[in-house]
């Protein structure tokens, strides 16, 4: 592992210039240590070694390490990561460890993005806490300590600062620390990371924002976006995940007043967005992911002000799996079958197309429900480990071999546009995405979630 050497650079406190901290980052003088080498963590530390040449990444998962060390990758589903992890782990500017603790003793800048989970409706700082422990035994005065993963506003101020000065031997002002949330989307981290969007940032103090601001000049392609403080810059990041899930429960709850009313739900949508002060989301079976399910609670647990929009959009949300097997359920009734004798098809486990991730996935929920519902479920999905899943596994091609009662489309993977929708005559077809075009063949009814016209293919 690298370590910190005389000729290191701080970029807290320093006088050197943009031009001369720019010119230390890229020439490696100024150590950087990321902390979680996940989904989001192993993207950000790539590259942060292709910038600055000199990076240690820190994992608490050996078989991780191992990997990277390797020159592997751990990740799946990241176009473009394998091979910039071979070269970086092959030019030495990538180095894997599970020592936190000698991680931070050689960094003069740390970087943290460790998952924020949520249990029983709260956030959930553990892995944070722990991440911050690492850094705070190797802390130094001139450090700086970049928070990337999505926390409730006023973590920074509350937890990382007071437990870095009870931790280590450096007192508030000594250090800098800024949040600089990761806007990043599985299936495309190295292009989000690398400048996709502008890159926030606001520290604890107008020093912290200096010094975040110059090391993200240089890492990302885009702007660096300052703001007041670090507390603002959590803000920006919850914000945005709560904006789409209340937009998207918007959506939800217009679906199904498009169905009492008989209408389509998304060309009354279309046409309302032509309007450049309307922004409607797209309803559907459901909401998942590490992201939008979560960040709500971000601020619903930990305000005193009442949130009663955030509550509302939740329920509305996770209620449309349930919804959805509803639709299913009506079908079936109308042809003579019970949900508890029917044989099912979910199509897609992972909570959006093309991401090997199921988190909160819709497709989990709607299986659970018709497992609860006394039905035998069949599962298909071309990226998810279905060993993962309580189904039955099944290939898009041994579809035709479970005399199927129902499919319903949870995820609208591009590989389903080639079922042959003609091997499932008998079958009541729920399309939870809006997804399925006349390939369904004529005479099928298939039923939309948001869609008045059940049988659009007559």
């Amino acid at each position: 592992m690298r370590q910190q050497s005389e000729s290191s650079v701080s970029l807290y406190g320093g006088s050197s210039t943009a031009v001369g901290r720019a010119t230390a980052i890229r020439a490696g003088r100024v150590p950087v240590a990321v902390y979680g080498l996940g989904k989001m963590g192993l993207p950000l530390a790539t590259v942060f070694a292709e910038a600055t040449g000199n990076t240690v990444g820190v994992d608490v998962d050996p078989a991780v390490v191992e990997s990277v060390s390797d020159g592997d990758c751990p990740v799946t589903g990241e176009p473009g990561l394998p091979g910039a992890i071979r070269r970086v782990v092959a030019e030495g500017s990538l180095v894997a460890t599970t020592e936190g603790d000698a991680a931070a003793d050689g960094a003069t800048v740390h970087v943290i993005i460790v998952p924020t989970l949520v249990e029983a409706g709260s956030p959930e700082l553990t892995a944070l806490r722990a991440a911050v422990s690492a850094v705070a035994s190797g802390l130094d005065p001139g450090d700086l300590v970049c928070i990337e993963s999505t926390v409730p506003p006023g973590t920074c101020e509350g937890v990382v600062v007071p437990q870095l000065v009870e931790e280590s031997d450096c007192e508030r002002g000594e250090f800098g620390v800024a949040f600089c949330p990761e806007r990043t989307a599985s299936g495309r981290a190295l292009r989000d990371v690398r400048g996709a969007y502008p890159k926030v940032v606001g520290g604890v103090d107008t020093e912290s924002t200096r010094a975040a601001a110059s090391l993200y000049d240089v890492v990302t392609d885009n702007e660096v976006h300052t703001v007041a403080d670090a507390t603002t810059a959590e803000c920006v990041k919850v914000f945005e995940g709560v904006y789409r899930d209340v937009n998207i429960a918007l959506a939800n709850e217009l679906a199904t007043l498009a169905e009492e009313l008989g209408v389509d739900v998304y060309e009354a949508i279309e046409t309302a967005n032509a309007q450049p002060y309307c922004d409607l989301h797209r309803p559907g079976a459901g909401v998942g992911g590490h992201c939008i399910p979560y960040y709500p609670y971000f601020l619903i647990d930990t305000c005193d002000t009442g949130t009663p929009l955030l509550r509302r959009a939740r329920r509305i949300n996770d209620a449309m799996p349930g919804y959805t097997v509803g639709k299913l359920s009506e079908g079936l009734r109308e042809r003579g079958v019970a949900l508890s004798e029917a044989t099912v098809a979910v199509l897609g486990f992972a909570y959006r197309p093309g991401v090997d991730e199921t988190r909160e996935s819709p497709g989990v929920a709607i299986a659970s429900l018709l497992r609860d519902a006394g039905a035998d479920v069949v599962g298909v999905d071309p990226v998810v480990d279905l060993d993962t899943i309580d189904v039955r596994p099944a290939t898009m091609e041994a579809l035709p071999d479970f005399d199927l009662d129902g499919l319903v489309l949870a995820t609208a993977h591009d590989e389903f546009d080639d079922i042959d929708w003609n091997q499932f005559e008998r079958a009541v077809v729920v399309d939870g995405r809006n997804a399925l075009d006349e390939s369904v063949g004529p005479g099928r009814t298939v039923r939309v979630v948001g869609k008045g016209e059940d049988d659009r293919f007559r």
